[in-house]
């Protein structure tokens, strides 16, 4: 691992790893106008017919949570020539489910489950593209708050060696941390057999877009620090924000494990 411009260094304060697994249910429905979000017109009766199908989820012994995520726009990324250069596929969705389970083994059984096949067919119906990962908490800022209205990010990463991409994300987090007050993230790690178009996916938010927004529009030292390293380490990043459109409520009442630092 290389890192550039290591004046600006600082690994990010974690928390202990929760022992959930997640499955994640993404979509590429609508299309793109640069970096925004421009809902397909089956958009709306479609995420109704998913909110839907989550909340039957909701209240399963095996199920801690069920979120829904809507895309809103696209900040600036890296890595789109080694994307092509590896034939993977660059991450446009724009409808993000996330079912957390009481541990990795179950997500990946929920494929099998009805239920979640209910779902994953709502959610996929007529997209261009659908991807549906189960995956482990490799690491945490804390638990991701994502209440109604709140921006909502997931960086869809892929690199050669995920090892080198994990060590990668500490410090651009470390610099999230410093520089946008970034107090929760949960790193997706896909688990053995998932695809492998993504090697991790971050997944964090913030109470609003002024909190970070101008930070990666203004700030240099993003694209000397966070982009760079990503480049200098051929890391793809391709963050989405979104907004939570079902499940916080649920989500923010349920109790958050006790963690040291």
């Amino acid at each position: 691992m290389q890192i550039v411009n290591d004046t600006r260094a600082a690994r990010a304060r974690l928390r202990t790893p929760q022992p959930n697994g997640y499955l994640v249910i993404a979509a590429e429905i609508g299309r793109w106008a640069g970096p925004f979000a421009i809902p397909a017109r089956s958009l709306r009766a479609r995420q109704g017919a998913v909110i839907r199908a989550a909340a039957e989820l909701e209240g399963r012994p095996d199920i801690e949570s069920v979120a829904v995520f809507r895309a809103v726009l696209r900040p600036p990324g890296e890595g789109g020539r080694l994307l092509r250069d590896r034939g993977r596929s660059a991450a446009r969705f724009d409808l993000v489910v996330v079912v957390r389970t009481v541990d990795p083994d179950h997500a990946r059984t929920l494929r099998d489950d009805a239920q979640v096949r209910d779902l994953a067919q709502r959610v996929g119906s007529g997209a261009h593209r659908v991807l549906t990962i189960a995956a482990s908490n490799a690491a945490r800022i804390d638990d991701v708050e994502h209440a109604d209205g709140r921006p909502v990010l997931f960086n869809f990463f892929y690199a050669d060696d995920r090892d080198t991409l994990i060590e990668v994300w500490r410090y651009t987090a470390g610099w999230f941390q410093e520089r946008t007050s970034l107090s929760n993230s949960v790193l997706l790690r896909p688990l053995d057999g998932e695809s492998g178009d993504y090697g991790l996916v971050n997944f964090a938010s913030w109470p609003h877009y002024r909190t970070f927004l101008p930070s990666l529009l203004l700030r240099p030292s993003f694209r000397s620090f966070v982009l760079a390293n990503f480049r200098a380490n051929g890391v793809a990043a391709q963050p989405i924000i979104y907004r939570s459109v079902a499940g916080a409520a649920r989500a923010s009442r349920r109790p958050a494990a006790t963690q040291s630092r």
